[in-house]
């Protein structure tokens, strides 16, 4: 009898360490399907904010031929390019004599003091707005600070809302 109870106890630990093998297992299991679960939502939030920055080099940009300074009139004229891509808002910084100053020039339709679309007269009374897709658009500016030629400008394109990197800049600016 004492082989028979010996049988019975090693049969009954051999099915609970199979039975403890199955929990460790499914615990891991679960365990790494909530680990997954946290680092696919961060990496798929971070990847977004990214997305919508990556690849838009070279489509929204200065044209560097209307791009100049006209000292008789104190005036700086620039010209932005946006190619097929969506675009809510560039913010223009242009430099010069140790100063920035910044547009930020949206899709919708807003006066900017001493900002006028070409061609216009209308500092701050014209209504300036973003080139649409695949087009461009030349402004003019009339701001104290260019009593001189500025130094460089640059633009920074925001989408989905988030400022992306400087997308274009010119340091080389002609006369008009």
């Amino acid at each position: 009898m004492d082989m028979r109870l010996i049988y019975k106890m090693l049969n009954k630990r051999g099915v609970s360490g199979v039975i403890v093998t199955i929990i460790l297992v499914a615990i891991v299991m679960i365990a790494a399907v909530i680990v997954w679960g946290v680092i696919n939502n961060l990496i798929k939030g971070q990847a977004g904010e990214i997305e919508s920055c990556f690849g838009n080099f070279g489509k929204i940009s200065i044209n560097n031929q209307y791009t100049c300074y006209n000292t008789t009139d104190n005036l700086f004229q620039f010209s932005l390019k946006i190619g097929d891509i969506d675009v809510e808002k560039v913010i223009v910084s242009v430099s010069g004599g140790g100063t920035t100053k910044s547009f930020e020039i949206t899709n919708t339709e807003q006066t900017i003091s001493n900002l006028a679309n070409y061609g216009s007269s209308g500092f701050g009374t014209d209504l300036i707005k973003l080139p649409g897709k695949n087009s461009g658009l030349t402004y003019l500016s009339n701001d104290a600070m260019f009593a001189t030629k500025p130094d460089s400008i640059q633009i920074s394109p925001v989408i989905n809302g988030k400022q992306c990197e400087v997308s274009d800049s010119l340091s080389d600016i002609s006369d008009c």
